[in-house]
């Protein structure tokens, strides 16, 4: 005969728990794993558009330098 008593009951329902609980570890430790893969990606691509402004910035001062020696704009100082 099995004793279904409230420590029994109790018991159950602490297991239940328990295990719930281990699931919940394992789920937020998998949500910190891709938030940091998030994150570093955020990163790189502001590295890449850093990378793009700074060509773009180049671009725009060789394009002012050969308007200049082409007299294509007024030199106004």
């Amino acid at each position: 005969m099995v004793d279904e008593g409230p420590d029994s009951l109790v018991l159950r329902y602490l297991r239940r728990i328990d295990e719930k609980v281990d699931r919940l570890i394992e789920d937020v430790q998998l949500l910190k794993v891709r938030v940091t893969s998030l994150e570093e990606q955020g990163a790189r691509v502001e590295l890449s558009i850093a990378g793009v402004n700074r060509r773009i910035d180049r671009v725009e001062e060789r394009l002012a330098r050969v308007e200049k020696r082409l007299d294509l704009v007024d030199v106004q100082n």
